[in-house]
């Protein structure tokens, strides 16, 4: 039974939030779990604020990422696809209903498939919003959807993250247009949001009636945290139980916690790249060699001994070859200052007398490198990053800005450098090689200026039509290779998620199958 314990539940704020409302829970019941924000409206079918991991757990989509990479059931129990790759039709679960009691069923897919595609300027960042041609309920559990041409990835995007989850059909606004809100954030997942103090927390409780099957604790308390330092200091204190994700803590205060006795600190394997994107339009970085000698000036093993303190494998391609047509066997940049050096006096980047950094024609080399500010691990790569330059006679401006004047950046092709880090799974490699589409990330305003982008684009668009697996194998090698070759990402680690708990207190804990699912409901407290 829930008891009120509002002092207890005080005593948790007080250090980190300070003084904490009352919320209705057990402790021996609840995983107590940290983000930097409130989980946020937790529109399914909308982006920030609402924070991927709780999307994914109030919404089911109608397949899912299997921990081993492919794609299996979700709401649909099976799907057929028929010869020429145009029609899915979609079996449906018939013993699912949303949280608030509405059933689900083909009409209410419907109802969530046409909201999104009404929005779909919003969500074009994605290949399939443009492929899908038209959608209907064949039956009561029969799901159709039909394709303009041949999509391969078609099932990977439908698992992804979001928009397309299922809402329950009473919580869609009078007008239907979700992407002005919703009523309230009820889904068919495992987990339902109960409450939230901005600021403060967000408290979801178990579906008694999920379909995968009864999670194990009954609740989820997701404590706001912003600050990494102090996540660590609220795990070490027993405030919050658990610790997941890439960027949650600091590496010296994940280094320390492994070393504990009574603690667990484990590490995922590669969950994408941290890389950083080079603009082939503007400044310095058109010339492909400044952006050759940027990879070579680059001691990719110093940073992930200095900063990583080896957690992470040093990464020497942009994605990892574990990802699915990614094991190319490209021969990687080394470290060499003399051959970036030869690289640029050769292209006419020379060191005047008396000065530390390179000129041509009058211009220093000097380019913007731009990263979020409070991210401390993205502060410390720059900083490294610029040192390193400098050896070569490359000036770096760091740029430490706000989230939201980075992405702006990213979007708007204002940068010479800028950090950008990949999506990991499910998202790799088709959900990033097709966002090169567009100008939706730092990707696309990075690659502009090659004088094959439209060569590239148009390969990108054959390989997600290709039905035969070894004509995308052919396709992504040119397009990698071609990327790689035209040095317009410097990929620096693979990222890693950590996770640290207390395993006389949580049993059952492991890593989700994508980045973004943390599978909470498996855990069990002990």
């Amino acid at each position: 039974m829930k008891q009120l314990l509002c002092v207890l539940l005080s005593a948790m704020f007080l250090g980190v939030c300070g003084p904490a409302a009352a919320v209705d829970y057990s402790p021996h019941d609840t995983v107590v779990y940290s983000h930097m924000t409130n989980v946020g409206p937790l529109n399914p079918h909308m982006y920030s604020p609402s924070q991927m991991f709780a999307q994914e757990m109030v919404y089911d989509p109608l397949v899912k990422l299997q921990e081993d990479g492919g794609i299996g059931p979700g709401l649909a129990e099976r799907w057929s696809i028929s010869e020429d790759g145009l029609t899915y039709v979609f079996f449906l679960r018939k013993d699912v209903t949303f949280t608030d009691g509405q059933a689900f069923n083909a009409d209410a897919v419907v109802k969530n498939f046409r909201t999104i595609m009404n929005n779909e300027s919003r969500h074009n960042w994605m290949g399939i919003i443009d492929k899908i041609d038209r959608f209907e309920a064949v039956s009561p559990f029969e799901f159709k959807l039909v394709l303009k041409s041949p999509y391969y990835p078609c099932l990977e995007d439908l698992s992804l993250p979001r928009p397309f989850r299922m809402l329950s059909p009473a919580s869609f606004p009078e007008d239907g247009d979700t992407s002005k809100g919703i009523k309230a954030p009820v889904g068919t997942g495992p987990w339902k949001l109960v409450k939230t103090e901005l600021g403060e927390y967000d408290l979801f409780e178990r579906n008694e009636n999920y379909w995968g099957g009864k999670p194990n604790p009954a609740n989820v308390l997701v404590k706001v945290i912003p600050d990494p330092v102090s996540r660590a200091i609220a795990f070490e204190s027993k405030e919050i139980d658990f610790i997941y994700g890439e960027g949650q803590i600091n590496f010296d205060a994940f280094d320390r916690l492994r070393k504990t006795p009574g603690v667990e600190a484990k590490i995922s394997g590669p969950m994408g790249t941290m890389a950083v994107a080079l603009n082939s339009a503007v400044g310095p970085t058109k010339e492909l060699a400044v952006r050759q000698a940027l990879q070579y000036v680059t001691d990719k093993g110093s940073i992930v001994r200095g900063i990583t303190l080896n957690t992470h494998p040093q990464a020497d391609t942009y994605f990892s070859p574990i990802v699915p047509y990614c094991d190319l066997k490209l021969e990687p940049y080394p470290f060499d200052l003399n051959r970036a050096a030869d690289i640029l006096d050769k292209a006419g980047w020379k060191i005047p007398q008396g000065k530390k950094f390179r000129e041509k024609d009058g211009q220093p080399l000097a380019i913007d490198f731009c990263f979020v500010g409070n991210n401390a691990a993205h502060k410390s790569i720059a900083e490294v990053m610029q040192a390193q330059a400098a050896a070569a006679g490359i000036k770096l401006n760091l740029l430490g800005e706000e989230a939201d004047s980075f992405y702006s950046r990213q979007k708007g092709g204002d940068f010479g450098m800028i950090l950008s880090p990949t999506w990991g799974p499910p998202f790799e490699p088709h959900a990033m090689v097709s966002s090169m589409l567009l100008p939706s990330h730092a990707d696309y305003m990075a690659q502009i200026g090659l004088p094959m982008k439209a060569e590239i684009d148009a390969k990108i668009h054959e390989v997600m039509s290709a039905v035969d697996k070894k004509e995308r194998e052919r396709l992504y090698r040119e397009i990698l290779t071609t990327l790689h070759e035209q040095a317009v990402y410097l990929p620096i680690f693979y990222s890693v998620f950590f996770e640290v708990y207390r395993p006389d207190h949580l049993k059952n804990v492991g890593f989700g199958a994508g980045g973004t699912d943390i599978p909470f409901e498996k855990i069990t407290i002990e």
